[in-house]
């Protein structure tokens, strides 16, 4: 996941059968002040603050991926139903091929887990993206939350074609010697191999509960956790953090260790493994 053309691309040319572009807002918004990003013993803790051109700004990336003839995923955030309704109408106009809808950022003020938390909201908002475009609308909701399953049923019952679970980890980091949290904003998204668990557990919970495909996200490095992920009900998986671990290379290893798993373990569709171990 990134918002530059150039290095989307590439990692099409790595293996990706899809890119999602980083999240993008009506207006262009300079994001927090360093220090934004820390590595932590497990994983990376952000807090960015969503920086982004504007959706204005934008068109040009869109049409540069679109060269690279897989599917292109834009990700919005809003602050309330107008917002998304203008931003996804743009993205669709500018040939993304489906809309990733962002209601689960832990860090942005009046945006992200403001939203995603409130069912009526979720509802809403999808409801009118739907209606007022004709590509495919997934939810990305957040693990942050007591009501997880409810958020899921109500983006399906706006007639979401997709949950994308999770997004990071509300997280803190301080430093010691000042007795200060190390991220500007104090408060950040935590992402990388510590959240894999809990990204299998959410996606779990929500398969068991839901009718629509669910999109696996959270500390997949290896192509046995992407199997994990289809085992507890996804049908496919987001590869983000797992880049720092492996490099832009890390989508081909996946695929071949999932085959290679797949051929040992006597399966021949990534279909006969979703949520098979569901109980």
């Amino acid at each position: 996941m990134d918002e530059d053309a150039g290095s989307m691309e590439r990692i099409t040319r790595c293996g990706a059968g899809g890119v999602v572009t980083k999240s993008i807002g009506l207006e262009p918004r300079e994001g927090y002040p360093n220090p934004t990003v820390v590595e932590l013993e497990c994983g990376i803790l952000n807090a960015m603050g969503l920086p982004n051109p504007g959706i204005n700004n934008f068109e040009d990336e869109i049409k540069n991926l679109k060269k690279s003839n897989v599917p292109v995923i834009g990700s919005i955030f809003g602050s309330d139903k107008d917002g998304f309704v203008e931003l996804g109408k743009k993205m669709q106009s500018y040939g993304a091929d489906a809309l990733e809808l962002n209601m689960s950022c832990p860090h942005a003020k009046g945006y992200g887990l403001e939203i995603g938390s409130d069912p009526d909201l979720v509802r809403e908002i999808t409801k009118n993206v739907k209606k007022s475009t004709k590509i495919p609308v997934f939810v990305k909701i957040s693990p942050n939350l007591a009501n997880i399953v409810e958020i899921a049923k109500a983006a399906e019952s706006a007639h979401a074609n997709a949950i994308v679970a999770i997004n990071t980890v509300k997280a803190m980091k301080i430093d010691l010697e000042l007795r200060i949290p190390i991220l500007s904003n104090k408060i950040g998204g935590y992402s990388g191999k510590a959240v894999k668990p809990i990204g299998v557990c959410c996606v779990c919970e929500i398969a068991k509960n839901v009718n629509i495909p669910i999109i696996g996200v959270g500390g997949i490095t290896t192509g046995e956790d992407a199997i994990e992920y289809f085992m507890a009900g996804a049908s496919a998986v987001q590869i983000g953090s797992g880049i720092h671990y492996r490099g832009v290379e890390i989508f081909e290893k996946i695929c071949i260790e999932i085959e290679s798993w797949m051929k040992d373990h006597n399966y021949n569709k990534i279909s006969e493994l979703i949520g098979v171990a569901h109980i």
